[in-house]
């Protein structure tokens, strides 16, 4: 700043006027005006893969393990919440593949219990939420809502007697797929089989509409996205979704599914993960499965797994990753706005289930970079305060809505796939 001194006048009015005005302030200001704004209204991500990753390294066990004191082989503690100023956290209860036919039932209430003793041992940090109105309890408090919702719907084995005792246990979305079809609904990693959604399929989505849980349309089939974008009676969230425009993945939303969410009130959470926004890196991961695709064939015949750890190790020093920034995440926030409207679009991190995260956004303490790099590319605090956490809200509060109306019109449902599905 010294020798900026010695510029003339004219000079230094040249260089103010030629330069961004985002350029001209330090990034600090930023942080520190969206860390206000994570106070002044609850920040809400959408997605985080904590409990799964939590039975998975940890074995269900908290002995030598304190959320409190830091859990530094996670994406995800009390410390990096407080100090990315995150008021609500949907927590994803997700079921691998391999589990389905036998322990999926298991496998899922023991993530819910997880997060419920989460729950009970730190009761001044987490307030279990259920509602919207429990959410902005929460923030008044100046605790963390609390929320959970299902990844892959093959956790209610096609009964609707199961999803209503997953809501009567807390969970507040349901993803319909994970990257395996259903019987009744296609995934966006499948053979699509269905055309989208089956009879059955759309009576899940009826029923999730009554009990008022959000019909979540992350990781579905382009099909199923029209189908529930038209017959949900609710609005829904794509909980960790991002914009095929700018990173053409199969799990992203094309602009033309975009149009369409105004109409249904729902909102996109945009997911962090470097293979959903970044077209380079999603060409670099590509490049990288296909050459390492021999050695793993091999390894399937020989069980040496450590020469598939070698030659990936060896590639990657080969084949530098391309570098994934915060800047990259904010562009398919934009995107989306720009799309589907400033009332659309939302968080959803993905934490503690992706192996790659862009520089600078590498956990749940970095969410406020996010924000301020938004409000450096001259957002106003009003639309922020939508991004972060309000337009989820309003989702929530129009899916509790729905439900009390539907409540009042007609009970659960009875229907089983054998009677929808058998024609």
């Amino acid at each position: 700043m010294r020798h900026c001194a010695f510029l003339p006048v004219a000079a230094l009015a040249a260089f103010a006027a030629a330069a961004p005005l985002g350029a001209q302030i330090p990034d600090s200001v930023y942080l520190r005006r969206a860390l206000r704004l994570h106070h002044a209204s609850p920040m809400i991500d959408g997605h985080n893969d904590f409990p799964w990753e939590m039975r998975s390294q940890a074995h269900r066990s908290w002995e030598g393990r304190d959320m409190l004191a830091g859990m530094p082989t996670f994406m995800t503690d009390i410390p990096r919440l407080r100090a990315g100023g995150v008021g609500g956290q949907f927590w994803s209860i997700y079921i691998d593949t391999a589990l389905i036919p036998q322990g999926a039932a298991k496998a899922m209430l023991e993530q819910i219990d997880i997060v419920k003793q989460m729950e009970a041992r730190w009761p001044r940090v987490f307030l279990p939420a259920r509602t919207a109105a429990d959410v902005v309890r929460a923030h008044q408090q100046g605790k963390i809502a609390s929320l959970m919702g299902i990844e892959g719907a093959h956790a209610i084995e096609n009964s609707l007697g199961a999803l209503r005792m997953f809501y009567d246990l807390g969970v507040r979305y349901m993803t319909l797929t994970w990257n395996n079809d259903l019987a009744w609904a296609d995934a966006a990693a499948g053979r699509k089989t269905h055309n989208g959604l089956t009879p059955f399929g759309l009576e899940v989505v009826r029923e999730m509409n009554r009990l008022g849980m959000l019909v979540d349309i992350s990781h579905v089939s382009d099909s199923v996205m029209v189908q529930v974008l038209r017959n949900s009676e609710a609005p829904v969230i794509f909980s960790h979704s991002s914009a095929r425009a700018l990173a053409a993945h199969r799990r992203n939303v094309p602009d033309p599914i975009l149009q369409m969410v105004p109409r249904n009130g729902g909102v996109v959470m945009v997911n962090f993960y470097c293979d959903f926004v970044d077209s380079a890196r999603i060409r670099w991961s590509q490049q990288r499965t296909t050459a390492l695709a021999p050695v793993r064939e091999a390894a399937r015949a020989s069980g040496d797994t450590a020469a598939v750890r070698r030659a990936g190790e060896q590639w990657d020093a080969a084949n530098p990753s391309p570098r994934t920034t915060i800047a990259t995440v904010a562009n398919h926030i934009e995107h989306i706005r720009d799309v589907a409207g400033v009332d659309h679009v939302g968080y959803g991190s993905d934490f503690d289930g992706i192996d790659c995260a862009p520089e600078g956004l590498n956990d749940v303490s970095t969410f406020p970079r996010l924000t301020g790099e938004l409000l450096r590319r001259g957002w106003s605090d009003a639309d922020v305060k939508k991004v972060i956490g309000g337009n989820l809200l309003r989702v929530m509060r129009g899916a509790e809505a729905t439900a009390r109306r539907l409540q009042a019109q007609r009970p659960p449902s009875s229907a089983t796939i054998g009677q929808l599905d058998s024609a």
